[in-house]
């Protein structure tokens, strides 16, 4: 872990950093992940749903023009997140369409994607994607988990957590682990370790893109007026 630098995370910044999503499990296990001890944000970290279109395309392309756009709705410092299940077998398919195939096919039709494999092997991947504002450079932080696809064991009540067995779990699925022992080991937590570790040692650097987004926007805003 990057070593920490007291004047970043000594105070919370007045700057709020707003997350995009409308999904609240994912917000309360950020926040639990995020909110206090050594992986603390130097951010005020808020939440804001918005609209987004569905994207197509690698993870990574994806998590970009997410936060790009998402961006241009907040106005200010956004962070985004893309979230991939990837079958080894199926060439790491379902991948960012995850959500769509648990959807349509529920717990039980996502094993039965392996059913003709022997392979369950598959990983978690998380990508978040942080931006000062808009027309702000966008960052990637990528976090992975190793496991294995297993019959649904666990509460069954945020998404694919209850078929996927990290390897690192003592048998455990997701769903089945403590939250705080899951948020030491999974893609999210890592991630977002990633994330708060560069904000911590890039803190001036940021805060001077935010004001260079925020002086932009008042340049095209005194156009309009004009």
């Amino acid at each position: 872990m990057a070593a920490v630098n007291d004047s970043a995370t000594d105070r919370k910044l007045s700057q709020t950093l707003t997350f995009v999503t409308g999904n609240k499990k994912k917000l309360e296990e950020i926040r639990a992940i995020t909110s206090t001890g050594p992986n603390a944000l130097p951010f005020s970290l808020t939440n804001k749903k918005v609209d987004l279109p569905e994207l197509q395309g690698e993870p990574e392309a994806i998590a970009v023009e997410k936060c790009r756009l998402a961006a241009q709705e907040v106005g200010g410092p956004t962070m985004c997140e893309d979230t991939c299940l990837c079958f080894n077998a199926l060439g790491g398919l379902p991948g960012p369409y995850i959500k769509w195939f648990l959807e349509k096919c529920g717990h039980e039709g996502l094993n039965n994607l392996l059913a003709a494999y022997e392979d369950k092997s598959a990983y978690a991947q998380c990508v978040f994607a942080l931006s000062a504002g808009p027309g702000a450079q966008v960052r990637l932080f990528d976090g992975r988990t190793q496991g294995k696809i297993v019959p649904a064991r666990g509460p069954l009540d945020f998404g694919w957590d209850p078929v996927f067995e990290p390897d690192e779990s003592s048998g455990l699925t997701f769903a089945e682990m403590p939250k705080e022992e899951k948020n030491l080991i999974s893609h999210r937590s890592r991630a977002l370790n990633q994330l708060r570790n560069w904000l911590v040692d890039n803190c001036d650097v940021f805060m001077e893109e935010i004001r260079e987004s925020e002086s932009e926007r008042s340049v095209v805003r005194m156009k309009k007026d004009d």
